[in-house]
Parts: structure tokens; C-alpha cells; sequence
């Protein structure tokens, strides 16, 4: 009897790993594309995409994918969301947000971006929560969040005292930046929307804009550039930094459940710069590592439930 008991026990130990090494997996790869997005954004800059170019790559491909689904659910209220909460969570979110962010990787290295922005938006995220949505924040977050802006610190010196004026501006858009997302954040949450829903209707909104970038000459500048780099930032961004990072991030929320998987945006920084070291050449200078380290702890601390 114990045998068998002990035999049932193990059975569903195993069937109960298997979806959380499935969420695992799943969020761990979603971060792993949000840092290769990043780095695919320095990279475009640099052989001679603007900001503008890499947006059009962004929502473009996706927005065209995902209009039928929109359609179907329905055009006239955006699948239930509504054109007024639509169009703020395409300013919050969406293009607008990201040509901001675009432009400051014209300013500062890759590391400033790709750990501000992370950092800013869990720091707005805690802030709106305990102002907008009235949640209690515990004491080991607002801990983390003291230590995460530790760490801008850090990274922020690097700014004044080694790229100067630009360096400073290019933080302080990353710094909006990340507001902005937790804006955008927050707004899913007050409104009820879920993840999967703002990435369509977002995507198709953005949709609204190609006429002014055909207008504009943008096909025939990002045809200049050739066949290969398009290629390159349509799957970075268009692919696995859009769409496929949203979904296996929501596979992972659905088997780990939200408080676990919030952990993975976590290592988005770390991963970027291990990914701009290995794939563009840029390693991380000594406060910039300095810089992450501090936040990292401050991520820890501020995920933590109690």
C-alpha cells in the first residue's frame, strides 16, 4: 500500500514538473527575444535604419498578420477594447513609446537602454500600483525599488562623466520610457485587457501610420540598405521581440502563474548586454556592470511577494 502510494506520488510529481518546465522554457526564450529586440535595435541604427525604419519592422509585419483576427472580432469597438483605451495603449505601449526608445540608443550604448527602461518600468510599475490601483507594497519591494534606483545612479554617473550632455539625454528618454510602459502596464490591468488582446489591436493600429511612411520615401531608404539587414530587423523586431516574446510569456504566466513569471522580464538587461557583447562587439564597461548587478538585486527584491 505504501508502495503504491509512494508510486502515485511520484506520478504526479512528474505531471505537475512538466508544465512548469514548459513555463520555464517559455519564459526564459521570451526574455532571451526581448534582449535580442534590443540589440537588433542597436545593430539597425548603426548600419543606417532610423528610428522610424526599425518601427515600421516593429508593427508592420504583425499588424498586417493580426488584421484579420481584429476584424473578425470586430473593428467598430477594437475586439471589445474600445478606440479611445486603443489609441492610449498604442501611445503608451506601442509605436509611440518605441520611436522614443529608439532614438535614445542614438545617444548611449546598449546597456543604458536595455537596463533603465526595465528598471524605470518596474519603478513606475510600483508607484501606480500603490497610487491608481490602491495595492498594498510590501516592504522587500520598496526595498528593491530604493535599490534600483541605487543602481540608475550608478549607471547615470557613467553618463556625466563619460559621454557628457547626450549621454544624460539618452538615460532621460529611457527613464520616460519605462513610465510609459508602466503606464501601460497599469492601464491593462485597470481596463482589463489582456496581453494578447493589446498586442493585436495595437499592431493593427499602428497600421495607421504606413501611409505617412510611404509618403515620406521610408521603402525606398530601407531598400537602400539591403535585403539582408530588412531581414534581419523583421525577424528581431517584427517576430521575436513583438509577437513571439507576448506569447511565450503568456504560456509562462499560464503555467507558472503571474508572481513566478514576472521574474523573467527581470533578466532582460543581463541577457542584452551578454547579447551585445557576444553578437556586436560591445562589452559592458565596469559601471555599467556595476550598474546592472545593483538592479539585478533590486529586481529580486522588488518580485518578491513578501
Amino acid at each position: 500500500m505504501d508502495q503504491r502510494a509512494s508510486g502515485a506520488d511520484a506520478l504526479i510529481q512528474k505531471n505537475d514538473a512538466a508544465p512548469a518546465l514548459v513555463g520555464v522554457v517559455c519564459g526564459l526564450s521570451a526574455a532571451l527575444f526581448w534582449a535580442l529586440g534590443f540589440a537588433g535595435t542597436r545593430h539597425g541604427l548603426k548600419v543606417g535604419f532610423t528610428p522610424v525604419d526599425l518601427l515600421v519592422h516593429r508593427y508592420v509585419w504583425s499588424g498586417i498578420a493580426f488584421l484579420p483576427l481584429v476584424l473578425r472580432a470586430g473593428i467598430s469597438d477594437l475586439c471589445g477594447i474600445g478606440w479611445g483605451r486603443g489609441l492610449a495603449l498604442m501611445v503608451l505601449g506601442g509605436p509611440v513609446m518605441s520611436l522614443i526608445s529608439y532614438t535614445g540608443f542614438l545617444l548611449v550604448p546598449l546597456g543604458h537602454g536595455s537596463v533603465i527602461q526595465p528598471s524605470c518600468a518596474t519603478l513606475g510599475g510600483l508607484l501606480l500600483a500603490a497610487v491608481v490601483l490602491k495595492e498594498r507594497i510590501s516592504a522587500s519591494r520598496l526595498a528593491g525599488a530604493f535599490v534600483i534606483v541605487g543602481g540608475l545612479c550608478v549607471i547615470g554617473a557613467e553618463s556625466i562623466g563619460h559621454i557628457g550632455a547626450d549621454g544624460v539625454q539618452g538615460d532621460l528618454i529611457f527613464v520616460l520610457t519605462g513610465f510609459m510602459f508602466a503606464s501601460f502596464g497599469a492601464a491593462l490591468r485597470q481596463w482589463r485587457v489582456s496581453a494578447v488582446s493589446a498586442a493585436l489591436v495595437i499592431s493593427v493600429l499602428s497600421l495607421l501610420l504606413l501611409p505617412i511612411y510611404l509618403a515620406t520615401g521610408g521603402p525606398a531608404r530601407v531598400a537602400a540598405i539591403g535585403f539582408s539587414e530588412n531581414a534581419i530587423q523583421a525577424l528581431a523586431q517584427g517576430v521575436l521581440a513583438g509577437p513571439a516574446a507576448l506569447y511565450l510569456f503568456a504560456v509562462s504566466v499560464q503555467r507558472l502563474g503571474v508572481a513566478r513569471a514576472a521574474v523573467f522580464p527581470a533578466c532582460v538587461p543581463a541577457l542584452t548586454l551578454l547579447v551585445g557583447w557576444l553578437l556586436l562587439g560591445e562589452p559592458p564597461t565596469a559601471l555599467q556592470a556595476a550598474g546592472l548587478v545593483t538592479v539585478l538585486g533590486g529586481f529580486y527584491l522588488a518580485q518578491r511577494q513578501a
